[in-house]
């Protein structure tokens, strides 16, 4: 089982507020450097509940530097460590990269990025290391995220891949709209691959307001993913969010 909005992240993860994966915006002339705080109905990561299908609260720091480096960390509540028998109630994301632009609405971004779970107790250990690359086509993105390390606690679940494709729509007023396919390879962990849809509608009020509504589903085994109460932590749903990035 597994898991960013952060203001240098991808439009899509400000949208549907269930954590995803890092890809920040261009760096301006000087360095910026910006923080964020957020809740959100129920944290979804790749379509898979990490809050056992409950609210989180979430929040992040930002540094992009003017030459495409860019750094940061984000944190939110979950559950599912302790529905697994373990510890943790906290994620934490560290992550790092470079985002080019290419040519004319053609961007390059390459990263790396560790889930922390702290004192997670679980073996194999939760804490997961993947790199990632991703390629923007003006609204489209397309993103590969491999695992060099087991996979959020999946046994011998090395070298895992993750690619999420994406649109975002600009439908004016600070309206936007962006469908999304993900599909989670598990390594070795056959029952534990599955894929991902969703289509997030979101809203920004400027003064670094924003909020989102976003209609998400799995094909993911129920026996795999599930909570102590048996619900399945992929199933149909809708996630609304609230961001504030200062």
């Amino acid at each position: 089982m597994n898991r960013m909005t952060r203001t240098a992240l991808a439009t899509l993860a400000t949208l549907a507020g269930l954590g995803v994966a890092p890809t920040a915006v261009l760096a301006e002339d000087a360095p910026a450097t910006a923080f964020n705080i957020g809740a959100v109905t129920e944290y979804r990561y790749r379509g898979i509940s990490q809050s056992r299908l409950q609210p989180a609260l979430q929040g992040g720091i930002d540094y992009t530097h003017p030459n495409g480096f860019y750094v940061g960390t984000w944190a939110s509540t979950i559950q599912w460590i302790k529905d697994a028998g373990g510890k943790a109630d906290v994620e934490i994301d560290l992550y790092a990269g470079y985002k080019k632009e290419l040519a004319k609405d053609a961007t390059l971004d390459l990263g790396a990025l560790y889930y922390l779970y702290p004192s997670n107790n679980l073996k194999p250990s939760a804490n997961t290391f993947e790199l990632y690359a991703a390629l923007s086509l003006g609204a489209f993105t397309g993103k590969y995220s491999l695992s060099t390390s087991n996979l959020f606690g999946f046994t011998n679940s090395k070298g895992s891949g993750y690619l999420d494709l994406s649109y975002t729509a600009d439908l004016g007023d600070g309206l936007s709209l962006a469908p999304h396919y993900g599909r989670q390879d598990v390594r070795h962990n056959g029952g534990g691959s599955y894929n991902d849809f969703s289509l997030a509608l979101g809203k920004d009020f400027g003064k670094g307001i924003s909020v989102s509504a976003t209609l998400l589903g799995t094909d993911a085994k129920s026996g795999v993913y599930v909570s102590p109460a048996g619900k399945n932590l992929g199933r149909s749903t809708v996630v609304l969010g609230g961001k504030y990035t200062f």
